[in-house]
């Protein structure tokens, strides 16, 4: 599998200083590697909220639960070269 066959998701909200710190980290390894990725707001879903809200910033590597609150950069770029 390819890094470009992965999807990454950062689970945050606003206002979230981790969230600020873990999209800037996901966009360079996303960026270096051509893996597509997004964000989700956990405020606009009552099942993220619940599920996510002590966790945040939540990093998701093809739906899975990857990291949380940081997201050490060479582990999320060894997740996706494998």
């Amino acid at each position: 599998m390819s890094p470009q066959d992965h999807r990454i998701t950062l689970l945050g909200k606003p206002g979230c200083h981790l969230c600020d710190d873990a999209r800037a980290v996901i966009e360079r390894v996303a960026t270096e590697l051509g893996v597509p990725w997004e964000e989700r707001d956990i405020t606009a879903s009552e099942e993220d909220y619940a599920k996510y809200w002590e966790m945040i910033p939540v990093t998701l590597v093809d739906g899975v639960q990857h990291d949380f609150w940081r997201v050490d950069e060479n582990r999320l770029r060894a997740a996706l070269r494998s």
